[in-house]
């Protein structure tokens, strides 16, 4: 089982994203640098790299549901007005909108969710575990798994996308990365329903 100290490992070495370090671990059985190696073959190191460059140019795209009470709007961004202009990029902004119509996320990053609703999920995960009578050792692993997955749940780019669920959004814009050869970010997003 991949623990939270080698994600963090391989993220450090890397700068992959929390999903793509936690699956490549577990397809090397927990091992690091096979796990380096697998994020070499895919691109994904190449698409982590360009992470750090600065992303100022980008478009707001939007979607509204045919029914009219659901309405999003996503800012999107990238390198270059030329990269904004690119069709791949303009589908993968609206495909991110469509994305957070459908599944409502709360924030863009796991990092983003707020400390009180981690710390209100964290009682309710420790009452549970309390009464599993399991080992505190397993209790601990339990609580660590349900908040992980509490926040990824919550967050736009650790979420299945809804059009391709094997997928997550984070996935699909490393994709667009790779495909395009610049940094792609998610800036912000806004989801209004009736």
């Amino acid at each position: 089982m991949t623990t939270p100290a080698q994600v963090k490992e391989l993220r450090a070495l890397t700068g992959c994203g929390i999903v793509e370090c936690k699956d490549a671990l577990d397809e090397a059985d927990g091992n690091v640098d096979q796990a380096v190696a697998l994020l070499r073959k895919k691109g994904i190191i190449k698409a982590a790299k360009k992470s750090s460059r600065e992303t100022s140019e980008g478009i707001i795209s939007s979607y509204v549901h045919t029914n009219g009470k659901v309405a999003v709007l996503v800012s999107l961004l990238c390198e270059t007005d030329f990269v904004a202009r690119n069709e791949t990029f303009q589908e993968l902004a609206k495909n991110i909108a469509l994305h957070v119509a459908a599944m409502d996320p709360q924030v863009v990053s796991p990092e983003d969710v707020p400390e009180e609703d981690v710390a209100a999920e964290r009682d309710i995960a420790e009452d549970a575990a309390d009464k599993s009578g399991k080992p505190a050792e397993i209790q601990k692993k339990i609580i660590e798994g349900k908040l992980s997955s509490f926040r990824a749940e919550r967050a736009l780019l650790t979420q299945s996308f809804v059009k391709e669920p094997d997928k997550t959004i984070e996935q699909l814009i490393s994709a667009a990365v790779q495909e395009l050869g610049e940094n792609i970010s998610v800036k912000e997003f806004a989801r209004l329903s009736i």
